[in-house]
């Protein structure tokens, strides 16, 4: 199972930085495991190389249309022209 932010804490030490993020985001049961971690031990990763250029999470960055119509194309089974 991936892990997921669900939020932030602000607590004056690591006691209460658990307890509260627990209370925050446990005590009803729809967490299984909680990290907490220290705001400046966050660390931002943004450079991820894409030597394809295309994005697939963004619908603009995949043209499925494209895409099929060059299966279609290869397959020989592209809609003729009328």
């Amino acid at each position: 199972m991936a892990f997921e932010h669900a939020g932030s804490v602000v607590a004056p030490d690591e006691v209460f930085a658990r307890a509260y993020a627990h209370e925050q985001y446990g005590r009803r049961g729809e967490s299984v495991a909680l990290w907490v971690v220290p705001r400046g031990s966050i660390l931002e990763v943004e450079d991820f190389v894409d030597e394809l250029n295309k994005n697939y999470h963004r619908v603009d960055g995949y043209s499925l249309k494209a895409k099929l119509a060059e299966a279609r194309e290869r397959a020989g089974t592209a809609p003729r022209d009328r």
